[in-house]
């Protein structure tokens, strides 16, 4: 019998190693799957977080296409305008150096005391010719 016990003894001792194996594999299996939720979830956050990034990218893309699209525009209105102005100041340049305008520059700055040689210079006529207006108004 001493055989029989010691057998006994021994697959009972064996019996309760592989219940020790299975019991730390089973904690293992336990801390893993607790682990790979941890990582499912922190995946899925950062999934969220890159959708959320690639719309704020989207839309500083459209944003940006709406900002040329209306600087274009704009660039457009002011070469329109340039052109208005431009030939606005050549009709207000053809206006300052029209005879009947110098005329009234003339009499008009004779009327406020300047003097003859002041009229020609800002007229950008001669003296003789500011001395005829002044004459031929009768001032």
């Amino acid at each position: 019998m001493q055989i029989s016990a010691f057998l006994l003894l021994a697959l009972t001792a064996a019996e309760l190693l592989l219940l020790l194996v299975v019991i730390a594999f089973y904690l293992r299996l336990r801390k893993s799957e607790a682990l790979i939720a941890r990582m499912q979830t922190k995946q899925e956050e950062f999934l969220v977080k890159l959708r959320a990034n690639a719309q704020l990218e989207q839309d500083l893309v459209d944003n940006f296409g709406q900002r040329q699209e209306e600087l274009t525009r704009l660039d457009s209105e002011i070469g329109e305008r340039v052109i208005v102005l431009n030939k606005l100041l050549k009709q207000a340049d053809e206006y300052a150096r029209s005879p009947q305008f110098l005329r009234q520059i003339v009499i008009t700055g004779h009327r406020q005391g300047k003097s003859i040689k002041e009229l020609a210079k800002a007229t950008g006529i001669a003296a003789d010719e500011v001395e005829l207006i002044i004459d031929q108004s009768g001032l």
